[in-house]
């Protein structure tokens, strides 16, 4: 990845187990995490709202 401006997510507070997402002048984003960050998952923004629209109204799943 060339230099992406990755953003922590405001919900991983100080704990070990960050989330990072950052987004392409493309137009893809692209999600992380700290404990493997070359593990790089690329998406739209479309796909990911759609994501989590489904787990947020899927009752066993908590989205905060």
């Amino acid at each position: 990845m060339s230099a992406l401006d990755w953003q922590k997510s405001s919900f991983s507070g100080d704990q070990a187990n960050c989330l990072y997402v950052a987004a392409t002048p493309t137009g893809t984003v692209h999600l992380r995490e700290s404990d493997t960050p070359d593990a790089v998952l690329t998406t739209t923004p479309t796909t990911l709202a759609a994501l989590i629209r489904t787990l947020a109204r899927t009752p066993h799943v908590r989205v905060t």
